[in-house]
């Protein structure tokens, strides 16, 4: 040491320094943490440049590399913040999400739109039978006979040009049920009488709908609630058998299900109104009919599709009728 003098070891350490600082630089940028900038120079150019004479030149100016250490002002264009192809790509990331966004929004408000598109068409159609229920003309009575058929009423798929189903085409009707289906004609209608149902109101479920006849008829169906020609007349002794939709035509007895013992289903005549009182609710095959019998007491019977869509089922209400 004593060999040396004050400028010798100065130098020296200054030596000592900038090796340390270039390997520093080295292992950042085989990091990745150093991005190099066409036309400056590299930490591995730096050194074979000639050192300065004066070791004062060290420390003059000062930059903040990536590691949060100081290192010389020369370097600093090697250690950007952000480098642009990064900031780029983030912003085209970015760009792609919003759009996949927007997309997804879209196809939810298309499924949405067609779905209300179908309720609004049935509402209205219900609009136009309740309309017509509170509306019906004075009837006349005549008699009608008992036809009795072994499926329960219901479906959503209505005759297919006219002609009546084959087997695969009604997938509620048993196969071997279809020769007496399709041999069956529905009894005439018959003359209205005062006696003779007109409107139906469940306050339970919001339904006020015109009553017409024929239970078995598509056609009637297509107007409202269809009695089952020859069931008891409101008020009677007997099983009063009504059917109607639950997805089509109004969608009348959609909710049919919610109803609850004690709820009340009021049928009314010409003359009169008559309430029945739920007693229970029941899910049944297509094929059992025994629900429509007749009773020794003044009942009603609601019959529908189930489940909503599906229609592979009956659900069917059975109410009694209150102390008049």
């Amino acid at each position: 040491m004593d060999d040396f003098s004050v400028k010798e070891l100065e130098q020296l350490l200054y030596r000592k320094k900038r090796r340390q600082r270039i390997h520093r630089l080295q292992r950042l940028k085989a990091d990745g943490r150093i991005v190099e900038v066409s036309g400056l120079p590299s930490p591995d150019s730096q050194a074979s440049q000639p050192e300065p004479r004066s070791p004062g030149a060290i420390g003059k100016q000062m930059c903040v590399a990536h590691d949060g250490e100081s290192e010389p002002a020369a370097l600093t264009d090697q250690v950007p913040l952000a480098h642009p192809h990064t900031r780029w790509c983030w912003l085209a990331d970015k760009t792609l999400l919003l759009i996949e966004v927007v997309i997804i929004i879209g196809l939810i408000a298309i499924g949405i739109s067609l779905w209300g598109t179908r309720t609004e068409l049935n509402q209205e159609l219900a609009k136009v039978l309740r309309a017509e229920s509170q509306s019906l003309a004075l009837p006349t009575p005549a008699a009608t006979p008992i036809i009795d058929v072994v499926i329960l009423p219901g479906g959503h798929k209505p005759p297919i040009d006219g002609r009546i189903p084959k087997p695969g085409e009604a997938g509620d009707i048993p196969e071997h049920l279809l020769p007496v289906i399709n041999t069956y004609k529905p009894p005439p209608i018959p003359t209205p009488g005062p006696e003779q149902a007109r409107r139906i109101q469940i306050p339970a479920i919001d339904v006020d709908s015109p009553i017409v006849q024929g239970m078995y008829d598509w056609e009637q169906l297509k107007k409202g609630v269809a009695q089952r020609i020859g069931s008891a007349s409101p008020g009677m002794i007997g099983n009063i058998a009504l059917a109607g939709h639950n997805d089509i035509y109004g969608e009348i007895f959609r909710n049919l299900d919610k109803l609850l013992p004690g709820d009340e289903i009021i049928v009314s005549t010409q003359r009169r109104n008559y309430t029945y009182v739920v007693r229970d609710t029941k899910v049944v095959e297509p094929t059992d009919v025994w629900v429509l019998e007749p009773t020794e007491f003044a009942s009603a019977t609601l019959v529908s599709c189930y489940p909503y869509r599906v229609n592979t089922k009956r659900i069917a209400v059975f109410a009694d009728l209150a102390s008049i």
